[in-house]
C-alpha cells in the first residue's frame, strides 16, 4: 500500500480545537470511522484527579460543516512532488516545503507515519502565493531521475525505464490536484491539514 499523503481543508477555529486536543483529529481524517477517535480519546493518558476522583474529561466540541470539509491525497506522488517543488528531499524553511515540514503538529496522534501537521488560513495563502508560478514546465525543467534515486525520493520508481513507467506523468498529475486543491483552500480562506498514512 505505501505511504499516501492526504489533505483536508480545516477552519482556523477547528485547527485551534484540534490542536488543544489532538485525538479530535481523527474525526477531521477518518470523520467514517468514529472508533478511530474513540481509541484515540482511551489512550490519552489519566492525569492524578481523573485516577483519584473518576472525573469524566469534557470533550472538546468539534463541530464540523460540510462547507469546511473537503478532502484529496497525492497518493505516493508527494514526496516526489516536493523534490520537484524544492529540489530536496527533507524540510526547509519556505513555503514550497509544506508537504514533508511546517505548519504545526498535532501532538500525540500517530496517524500511520507520524501526526498529522495543521496550517492556519494564513499560511495556506502563502502556500498560494509559492505555488502560482510553478506549472507542468517548471516541474519537468526540475526533474533528476538520477538525483532523486541517489536522495531516495519516494517511491523509488526513478529508476525505471522511461517507456514502461512515466515517473513525471505521475507527479504532474498529483501536483495539479495539489494546485486546485490549495487554490479553492486560500480562496474559502481555510487552512489544511497534512498527514501522512
Amino acid at each position: 500500500m505505501g505511504m499516501c499523503l492526504g489533505l483536508v481543508t480545516l477552519s482556523d477555529e477547528s485547527i485551534r480545537k484540534v490542536l488543544a486536543d489532538p485525538p479530535l483529529i481523527w474525526k477531521v481524517v477518518a470523520p467514517d470511522d468514529p472508533e478511530a477517535y474513540e481509541v484515540a480519546r482511551q489512550k490519552r493518558p489519566r492525569g492524578f484527579p481523573r485516577k483519584l476522583f473518576g472525573a469524566r474529561v469534557t470533550e472538546s466540541p468539534l463541530q464540523l460543516r460540510e462547507c469546511e470539509v473537503t478532502h484529496s491525497d497525492l497518493d505516493k506522488a508527494w514526496h516526489g512532488i516536493h523534490y520537484l517543488l524544492t529540489q530536496s528531499a527533507d524540510d526547509g524553511l519556505d513555503s514550497l516545503h509544506f508537504l514533508v515540514g511546517g505548519g504545526s503538529e498535532v501532538g500525540g496522534e500517530d496517524l500511520g507515519y507520524g501526526p498529522a501537521r495543521v496550517f492556519t488560513a494564513e499560511q495556506v495563502r502563502r502556500i498560494h502565493a509559492a505555488l502560482q508560478p510553478v506549472d507542468d514546465e517548471v516541474l519537468r525543467a526540475r526533474y533528476d531521475p538520477e538525483e532523486m534515486t541517489r536522495l531516495k525520493i519516494y517511491p523509488s520508481i526513478w529508476d525505471r525505464e522511461p517507456g514502461s513507467d512515466d515517473a513525471l506523468a505521475y507527479c504532474q498529475e498529483y501536483f495539479n490536484t495539489l494546485k486546485t486543491f490549495v487554490n479553492q483552500t486560500a480562496e474559502r480562506r481555510l487552512g489544511m491539514v497534512v498527514y501522512l498514512s
